[in-house]
């Protein structure tokens, strides 16, 4: 936390946050309401994705490639949305409509969601069991179930680009923002409750929908999110509602709308030119790098260009030199951010591991199997595990034993975080060929529901293996973007990893459209086919693999081009010190 130690000094001077008040508005109070809204929204969207891919092929008689591509496009809209709802936030509607309206919207897609699993009409009819074929859905069909998937990732949009920041206001309302400790257990709180949003989702809400049927089980995550829209509502009179500013995404539009106007001005190092500059700014003159956008900030003509204010008459043809700097930073630290991104290839993979753990034993005892839903649970239970083992022992024994502090770089947990994602796709190979060939000995080629004499724990490990490289990665990378970007576009860096996550699943959909097409282009079975047995997953897990070593020494490249962190240039600068 900024100037952290400063405000300690002057806590006991304030008053406690609820006294600060005079209007009554935001303070610990709102908390609940928002995070709430926000954990069921979680809830919701997390418990009907892991399920998602047997509901298509069983109710909707898709194939696996055309249900794992919707699936694909379904998981990168959602993730690519919080981007759009943040630029909206910050420039028109503001945080509490933002999320106010998304969870409307939100409701209003999950609500048709569940009338397909009671509405018959919506829905293709059962399979021709004398007969065995199935008939696929209509065009109506189909833009009825696109249409509410799309509704619920708007209106997750509106309330994940808003929910975290919409606390904060709260918080930091009379003055109590100098209140550290209290912002430091509130984002402790709100990612509590984020983890625990995904297990319930993973646990909960899975077996009941694989144990109660999908009327059920859709409609709990349904009445979970009413709840948390009516109980966000309800506390309206009470938040402290901030109005929208201008976006950092339309400077950045000017920016280069800007240098292109001003292409014909030629750049020289002999020549002086009069750049301008913020009030304030640091940045006087703008750096070498990426140098064509220069052109943005160069002043041809003071009286002509600026207002009597020393505002610039025209935005989209004079930008400050901060503005050129803020893109030039995040056109700078994309090829890292995209090594991230190709390592999210492998952890979308969400509709495979389902089917897998579909045609295995799950069985712990003779009543109770795990739903094969539920796998991914391990996946999140190994990124706490992670974190816990990095930050509370690693990190304590290390710097013990070398007698100084010791900090694992980004740099090195990011690279880290890409090969154990490799190896998290070589377990999955092997497991998948093991899998496989006990159906072969099985003769159960044409029955993978049926699940092989195999137990379905061979696949913890893999799961345990992505989930540590999750931790290792993600966590470097958005490490990596807040302390790369400068402090005026740390609403950037948040978007940044789910931005990535959106792209690595459109990628995803790619790569595997190409190999079910490929595969099968002679007459041959899919190696994505639906009945698992019949295809080769192993042989497409090991395709991952490639490309994820491929990531990796793309990612070496990638870190030795952009030269040292900024983290690694205050490191050795402390050490010249002593």
């Amino acid at each position: 936390m900024e100037n952290c130690m400063e405000d300690m000094k002057t806590r006991v001077e304030l008053q406690p946050l609820l006294e600060d008040n005079s209007d009554g508005k935001g303070g610990i109070r709102t908390l609940p309401f928002i995070i709430g809204n926000d954990a069921f929204e979680k809830i919701a969207t997390y418990g009907l994705m892991p399920n998602m891919v047997l509901y298509l092929m069983n109710e909707f008689h898709m194939e696996m490639s055309s249900a794992s591509t919707l699936l694909f496009f379904w998981s990168a809209s959602v993730y690519f949305m919080p981007l759009i709802g943040a630029i909206i936030a910050d420039s028109f509607l503001g945080r509490f409509y933002t999320i106010g309206f998304g969870s409307a919207i939100y409701l209003m897609g999950m609500i048709p969601l569940w009338l397909t699993t009671i509405i018959p009409q919506v829905r293709p009819p059962l399979c021709d069991l004398s007969s065995t074929t199935c008939s696929s859905p209509t065009i109506l069909q189909t833009a009825f179930l696109c249409a509410s998937l799309g509704l619920i990732s708007i209106g997750a949009g509106g309330i994940r680009s808003s929910s975290f920041v919409f606390g904060v206001d709260q918080l930091e309302k009379g003055g109590s923002k100098t209140q550290c400790g209290l912002k430091e257990s509130y984002f402790s709180w709100y990612y509590a409750a984020y983890m625990l949003s995904v297990l319930i989702a993973l646990t909960c809400v899975v077996y009941i929908q694989e144990n109660k049927g999908w009327a059920i089980g859709f409609a709990v995550p349904l009445v979970l999110m009413l709840i948390g829209v009516v109980s966000f509502f309800s506390a309206s009179p009470f938040y402290v509602k901030l109005k929208s500013r201008t976006s950092l995404a339309s400077g950045f539009v000017q920016v280069v709308v800007a240098s292109y106007r001003n292409r014909h001005l030629k750049l020289s190092d002999d020549t002086n030119y009069v750049w301008h500059c913020k009030n304030g700014s640091t940045h006087v003159f703008p750096s070498e790098k990426l140098r064509f956008l220069n052109n943005a900030c160069i002043v041809r003509d003071p009286v002509k260009d600026f207002t009597r204010d020393g505002i610039a008459k025209d935005p989209w043809s004079l930008c400050t030199v901060d503005q050129v700097e803020e893109l030039k930073s995040l056109l700078g630290i994309i090829p890292i951010w995209s090594t991230g991104m190709i390592m999210n290839i492998n952890g979308s993979q969400n509709a495979f591991p389902v089917l897998q753990a579909t045609a295995m034993h799950r069985n712990i005892t003779s009543t109770f199997a795990i739903p094969a839903a539920s796998f991914n649970v391990f996946m999140v239970i190994a990124v706490i595990l992670w974190v816990l083992l990095y930050d509370r022992i690693f990190l304590p024994l290390a710097s013990r034993f070398m007698g100084r502090p010791v900090h694992v770089s980004t740099r090195t947990r990011m690279g880290l975080g890409i090969f154990l994602s490799s190896l998290a796709m070589i377990e999955s190979a092997i497991v998948e060929a093991a899998r496989r060939a006990h159906a072969i000995n099985e003769e159960s080629l044409d029955h993978p529901p049926a699940g092989v004499h195999m137990s379905a724990m061979w696949l913890i490990p893999q799961n345990i293996l992505m989930g540590f490289a999750v931790g290792s990665n993600a966590i470097a990378q958005n490490e990596f973007c807040f302390s790369e970007l400068p402090r005026s576009m740390s609403s950037i860096a948040t978007t940044m990893n789910g931005l990535g996550v959106c792209l690595a699943n459109l990628l995803a959909s790619l790569i595997m459209n190409i190999v079910d097409s490929i595969s099968k282009a002679k007459g041959g079975e899919s190696w994505i086919s639906s009945n698992i047995n019949k295809g080769h997953y192993d042989y497409y897990y090991m395709l991952l693999a490639g490309l994820s070593l491929c990531n990796m020494v793309y990612f070496i490249v990638c870190t030795s081009a952009y030269g040292p962190f900024k983290e690694e240039r205050t490191r050795e600068e402390k050490d010249d010190m002593y």
